[in-house]
């Protein structure tokens, strides 16, 4: 009986420390495959960040872009009322001049009916 006892105990604990190595190396297992998950992860971060920073960087550029391209438009529409207001006075001159001329012509024409 006692034999047989031993026997089992003997047999129960080589059967203890199979699945105890199991388990230590499904454990080492998860270990490494938690550990690359986590590789990966920080790549795929690395990866968004950096696509990320590119993104903001191009947007800058355009924004810039279209801020010259803005001031540059402000100069035109300014350069364009200053040439108006030039042309404005201009005509203002010409029609002034242009009453003149039509007064004297016509003191010019009444002078020569007479």
């Amino acid at each position: 009986q006692l034999h047989l006892t031993m026997s089992e105990k003997n047999d129960l604990t080589k059967s203890l420390e199979m699945v105890q190595k199991e388990l230590q190396e499904k454990e080492s297992e998860m270990k490494r495959e938690i550990s690359e998950y986590k590789d990966r992860l920080l790549q795929a971060e690395k990866e968004y960040q950096d696509a990320l920073t590119e993104a903001n960087r191009k947007n800058e550029v355009e924004i810039e872009a279209c801020q010259d391209k803005m001031k540059s438009l402000e100069h035109f529409i300014s350069s364009q009322k200053l040439e108006i207001e030039h042309l404005k006075s201009n005509k203002e001159q010409l029609n002034n001049s242009l009453k003149e001329a039509n007064q004297t012509l016509g003191e010019l024409l009444k002078a020569k009916v007479r």
